[in-house]
């Protein structure tokens, strides 16, 4: 991505909730009319797809909205039809399901680790356009996302999730193996694009060096596909009075177990 200016932090955070306040217009117009919407989040490891989708969903509904997240397949799973463990976690009419990885899985980590065959690779490449056409044919609206990293900033990305306690949870073996297999993500992931990159459901890169960036322009960008409107908000509510007491009593405090007062001893 071409140099730019760091987006300052109180912009940043005023265009985020504004843009996060028109996903949630966009649920209930998904809620209301049945739609269905599928948003595919792919790209480098550390390339900050997580941190984008917690952006995405942070005032969502979780009953409408749900990010789908799948471990290694089972070996029951390995003997299915690949798509097979996919289709369930697909959306039901007025759903919006966000895939932290999906079914490309096998033309990038698989891929690349040998974790599939070259026959499987070329099925893949093979199925999942046709796999797609169908999900868009039935009415799912598909949309998908690549973060693309620079090798410099992914680097330092780990480098920083190395040195924090917090979130050296988010590190594995496979993560730290892509810095030495870069060329080869690389080229795995050409060949996705030329096989995938299909009108019925084009990918879209979101250059992800920025964050703040990343997740403004990815936001906006998902908004404006989606053909939503402010007619289906929910009716206005309105609080109604609290009845007079009819004489209930809480039961003593000596009744119920309470949980220590551990906010009281930082005041102390």
């Amino acid at each position: 991505m071409p140099d730019a200016a760091r987006v300052p932090k109180k912009r940043y955070e005023k265009e985020l909730l504004r843009l996060q306040a028109e996903l949630v217009t966009m649920q209930e117009w998904v809620r209301a009319t049945g739609e269905r919407l599928v948003v595919v989040f792919e790209g480098r490891d550390a390339a900050g797809k997580g941190s984008t989708i917690k952006r995405v969903t942070q005032y969502l509904n979780p009953r409408v909205a749900r990010i789908v997240a799948l471990p290694a397949p089972t070996e029951r799973q390995r003997g299915q039809w690949y798509f097979q463990r996919y289709v369930e976690h697909l959306p039901a009419a007025g759903e919006v399901v966000l895939f932290d990885r999906s079914w490309y899985n096998r033309a990038g980590v698989e891929r690349v680790m040998g974790f599939c065959t070259p026959e499987e690779h070329r099925r893949f490449l093979h199925q999942c356009p046709i796999f797609e056409r169908l999900l868009v044919e039935d009415g799912i609206m598909l949309r998908k996302y690549w973060f693309s990293v620079s090798d410099g900033e992914q680097e330092a990305r780990f480098r920083s999730r190395l040195e924090d306690p917090m979130r050296r949870w988010k590190l594995s073996p496979m993560d730290l193996e892509s810095i030495s297999r870069w060329e080869d993500y690389s080229r795995a992931k050409d060949e996705m694009m030329v096989h995938t990159d299909i009108p019925e459901a084009p990918w879209w890169v979101v250059d992800s060096d920025d964050k703040r960036r990343a997740r403004l322009n990815m936001i906006a960008h998902l908004l404006s596909t989606v053909p939503y409107d402010a007619s289906a908000a929910p009716p206005p509510l309105v609080l109604p009075e609290r009845p007079p007491s009819r004489g209930y009593e809480r039961p003593p405090r000596d009744t119920q177990n309470y949980v220590p007062d551990h906010a009281a001893t930082l005041l102390a």
